[in-house]
């Protein structure tokens, strides 16, 4: 397989390596440098997020083929910056932080206070101490309040501006002036119900309420309502000499109200909850003692926790037991992977010296068919008979056989979809518009093998069942259709219908028949006799067409980087039969302009509406036919069902959608846009572009039957 290496912060062409998946890092940085001259302590590299580290391979990290790898060049640092970075440190004074208990000359412990937080509410609190931060530059008193509405919380540690006397005297709103601060109540989510307590700067007093600024952390930071009070409105009191220090007033004074932190428990301190206290034990003490965590917000004891932590740790960042992510999939900078049971298995020598890692049949799928489902009998919108694709995974990929191993593609309880001709079982005969295939099963495949001689009888179960269900036997044609896929590997049998190089899409074929005999090796096979059904003309017919090779993205660059070793230090070597083959292939690929007929030029030039979406999409058209499909399919999809449109309707705003989508956003009295949110209005035409729709029809033909 192959991969690339791309340069950060250069504007770089991307560099293919030929490597394998089970190859270590270390082993890719000696490539590197043979390719780049960098040196492998210079380099650092990125995958996903992850810095990856010597020890591990391409396939722990995931890597598949063509990805790229992200190269950082370290610059090396000379021996004189490091003279100068240690006499930096030597010159650095640590800064020694000390807090010692003081007094405020205008607060003492015991007041009442209230104390603004970081959204710049106000709550009611109460001084508990008083300290002094002390550092080399400077001095800052330390307010140790408790929060009257929560006192199991502890100590909250505040500045002096956060800080005031508490606002107990209320004001009647007959006394109320413009440009008068107040406290109030006022919920900015949601306007209507009980919220919290800010400073209000009035502007207006109305018959419906007041009109004016709401204050948060500044004056600058300020909010334009118009509300109606349900709460009591609170004088703010000034910070002088008279500030009233009466405790009995104040515990006689009722709390202000304000929104439950907990609707659940309704902030009872004395009932324990799953929701606001620890998810383990349910209890609300030791505050002090419980780690929130990071992504459900749900907070645990440190003693609660399996295993107990003996102190709150000094993290920014900590994730509770059942949101922590594998560290196995994310790695930090310089971290190592952590190993596990199936990695060390995968890890062990195994009885092949064999480094399968290289190999294209390991690489998986880089592109899932989502245009119909994964049980579609019949054509695949959009793929034309005669394509071929260079390896079997592109045949998955777009859906044609999905099954990246086995011959049969179906399912025992309903059909088979396609099948695959490889010649792989010796009683296999090819006749073209006919074939003998034989069913699967019979060998043993243990120790990962891929063929093997047949060893027992093959039974009518799973893929040979399904083959057999798809049969007519009164009338072969009215069977179910199946996809038939030619393989490269038929040329060893001396058919003269397999393709050059690939694989090749044949078209439909159907079941004749089906029996049961002994084979060649001595052992009952099941055989299918397949006629091919299909109105396209087959690729070995005057009129019909074998199209040029689909290559996966980047393969050109890999051969032409192999190529480029194999002639260091040797003579080029006389071409063998498959490298011909493969020149062919690349002569082929490089001949796959694509030209739309004049019956769709006119309907493409008649749809105005989508005209920059054409522009863009007829670009591709020198890449050939599959490329402009695939162009198509992600400039006309749907974004409420993710699919191809289908009976499309072009908005005023030039955005396409299914005629039933978005009838369905209308009956749910969405009248907007889905994609830009442009008011289209109740009575909206929902007429369906027609030059559209013809279009999607006839480059692919069939995807209305599977909607």
């Amino acid at each position: 397989m192959y991969i690339k290496i791309r340069k950060l912060g250069e504007k770089s062409d991307e560099i293919p390596l030929l490597v394998s998946r089970k190859m270590l890092i270390v082993e890719i940085r000696k490539k590197i440098q043979e390719k780049l001259d960098i040196e492998p302590e210079r380099q650092k590299l990125y995958y996903g997020g992850k810095e990856l580290s010597d020890c591990y391979t391409l396939l722990d990290y995931k890597i598949n083929l063509n990805d790229v790898i992200q190269l950082f060049v370290k610059t090396l640092p000379t021996e004189e910056k490091i003279i100068e970075e240690e006499q930096k440190k030597e010159e650095i004074v640590e800064t020694v932080t000390e807090e010692i208990d003081t007094e405020s000359e205008f607060y003492q412990i015991g007041d009442y206070v209230d104390m603004k937080d970081a959204d710049g509410a106000w709550f009611e609190a109460k001084i508990a101490r008083i300290t002094k931060r002390k550092e080399i530059d400077k001095e800052e008193l330390i307010f140790h309040v408790v929060r009257r509405s929560d006192v199991e919380r502890g100590h909250i540690q505040v500045t002096f501006n956060d800080i005031r006397p508490q606002s107990y005297f209320e004001i009647k709103r007959d006394e109320l002036k413009p440009n008068h601060t107040v406290l109030v109540n006022y919920n900015v989510d949601e306007p209507k119900k009980l919220g919290f307590w800010y400073d209000f700067c009035v502007d207006s007093v109305k018959r419906n309420g007041l009109k004016g600024s709401l204050l948060f952390n500044d004056d600058e930071n300020r909010l334009e309502i118009e509300f109606k009070p349900t709460q009591p409105v609170y004088r703010i009191e000034a910070l002088n000499e008279n500030i009233n220090r009466d405790e009995n007033f104040f515990d006689k004074l009722s709390l202000r109200k304000i929104p439950y932190i907990c609707s659940k428990c309704k902030d009872d301190p004395k009932k324990k909850c799953n929701d606001c206290g620890c998810k383990i034990c349910f209890g609300k003490r030791d505050w002090d003692k419980i780690l929130l965590c990071d992504e459900c917000n749900y907070g645990y004891h440190i003693y609660c926790l399996d295993p107990p932590l003996e102190k709150v740790p000094d993290e920014n960042d900590w994730f509770c037991p059942n949101c922590k992510i594998d560290e196995n999939e994310i790695v930090m900078a310089g971290g190592k992977l952590k190993a596990t049971k199936k990695k060390s298995a995968s890890n062990q020598n195994s009885s092949t010296k064999r480094d399968w890692g290289k190999g294209m049949a390991c690489v998986g799928r880089t592109k899932i068919c989502t245009i119909v489902p994964v049980n579609h009998l019949g054509p695949i919108p959009g793929v034309q008979v005669g394509t071929c694709w260079r390896y079997r995974t592109q045949v998955s990929g777009e859906g044609v056989h999905r099954a990246p191993v086995s011959g049969i593609h179906g399912s025992e309880s309903h059909f088979a979809y396609s099948i695959v001709v490889s010649g792989g079982y010796e009683d296999d005969v090819d006749n073209g518009e006919e074939i003998l295939y034989t069913g699967s099963g019979g060998r043993d495949l243990s120790g990962n093998k891929r063929v093997n001689k047949q060893t027992c009888d093959q039974k009518l179960t799973r893929e040979n069942k399904a083959l057999s269900n798809n049969c007519n036997l009164k009338n072969w044609k009215n069977g179910e259709p199946v996809r038939v896929v030619r393989s490269f590997k038929l040329k060893l049998k001396k058919s003269k219908y397999a393709p050059e190089l690939g694989y090749r899409y044949d078209g439909i074929y159907k079941v004749v028949k089906f029996y049961q005999e002994k084979g060649k090796s001595g052992f009952i096979v099941w055989r299918y006799l397949l006629r091919r059904d299909d109105p396209n003309p087959a690729p070995w017919h005057k009129n019909g067409q074998e199209l040029p090779m689909i290559l996966p993205d980047g393969y050109e660059e890999a051969e032409s980087s192999k190529k480029d070793l194999e002639k260091r230090g040797k003579k080029r070597k006389p071409l063998q039969e498959k490298d011909q083959s493969l020149e062919i292939a690349f002569k082929k690929a490089k001949k796959i302009e694509f030209k739309l007929d004049s019956k769709l030029t006119n309907l493409i030039d008649t749809d105005e509406a989508n005209e920059k979406l054409w522009l863009e999409a007829k670009e591709s058209l020198k890449d050939g036919q599959s490329k402009f499909l695939e162009v198509l399919q992600e400039l006309f999809m749907c974004i409420c069902c993710q699919e191809l449109v289908l009976k499309p309707v072009t908005t005023s705003c030039k955005h396409n959608f299914c005629l039933k989508c978005l009838k369905r956003a209308f009956n749910l009295k969405m009248f907007t846009c889905p994609c830009c949110r442009n008011d289209l209005g109740k009575k909206y035409p929902l007429n369906v572009n027609e030059n559209l729709s013809e279009v999607l029809l006839s480059l692919f033909p069939g995807y209305q039957a599977t909607r």
